[in-house]
């Protein structure tokens, strides 16, 4: 209790401050409970806050198509090289965030060999591009969070007795149907926790939008990165971070209770 007060609930309670108050051109805030300050920062910047979500959605769904397949295959193949294979899912956390993504942002240009490649198969029009695209952002965002999504599945998958999936063949079930009703809904548990793992940093991030996207592409981090560094407009920044959070907590809440993963909680 005294963590969460300290480190959860005291930067909590000066962000609020900071969005209900007015400031100057230096930054100077003055608590004034200004809660137009909310309704003010989605009429501004509601465009960046569905491309945010969208992005986070994508990044999310194609985090669960890449991200399950091989934690099942390290789970359930792996034999002996389970722990060199979960090595080298979290091989590239030995690297900086911002290292990643700059090397993807060298991979993707222009006169790089992935885009030269893809224009000589046809796959890119002769002067199509990758680097400052929405598909840029969301595949940067895939690739970094991928295995915040691999780890909870593999850890889901690495509990469940394999002795259930022989009693499912046992009574006549093809390996498809010991996967349905077996094996994937006792892995939802991975599946709901890489989810938020995924979505929840990938809605509010602005590396990877401001590496490799362009002003097209700007999500509400990068906004609220500019207004807290740039124009000095922390009543503004603090007040999109309150909106983006309260969002995240609705579009949760709907999510688990869709999944039916409320004993979590518990």
């Amino acid at each position: 209790m005294a963590w969460l007060v300290l480190f959860f609930m005291v930067p909590i309670w000066y962000l609020l401050r900071t969005a209900l108050s007015t400031s100057d051109p230096s930054g100077n805030t003055s608590l004034v409970w200004r809660w137009a300050n909310f309704s003010d920062s989605w009429s501004a910047y509601h465009s960046q806050y569905l491309r945010s979500f969208w992005y986070a959605l994508l990044c999310t769904i194609f985090c669960i198509a890449i991200g399950y397949p091989l934690a099942y295959a390290i789970a359930f193949r792996g034999g002996r090289f389970k722990t060199l294979l979960l090595g080298l899912v979290v091989v590239p956390f030995f690297t900086s965030y911002l290292v990643r993504t700059l090397a993807w942002k060298t991979i993707l240009q222009d006169d790089g060999p992935l885009v030269r490649v893809m224009r000589d198969l046809h796959l890119l029009g002769g002067q199509g591009r990758l680097l400052s695209t929405s598909w840029a952002v969301i595949g940067g965002l895939t690739y970094n969070f991928l295995p915040f999504m691999i780890l909870p599945i593999y850890v889901s998958l690495e509990k469940i007795d394999p002795k259930l999936i022989e009693a499912g063949k046992d009574l006549y079930s093809n390996s498809f149907q010991s996967f349905r009703k077996i094996v994937l809904p006792l892995s939802l548990p991975g599946i709901f926790a890489g989810s938020l793992l995924t979505f929840i940093p990938a809605a509010g991030d602005f590396v990877n939008s401001a590496l490799l996207g362009s002003t097209n592409t700007r999500m509400i981090g990068n906004v609220v990165e500019g207004n807290f560094l740039e124009t000095l407009d922390y009543p503004s920044a603090a007040a999109i971070s309150f909106v983006l959070m309260a969002i995240i907590l609705v579009l949760v809440t709907i999510y688990t209770r869709a999944l039916g993963t409320e004993e979590l909680t518990v």
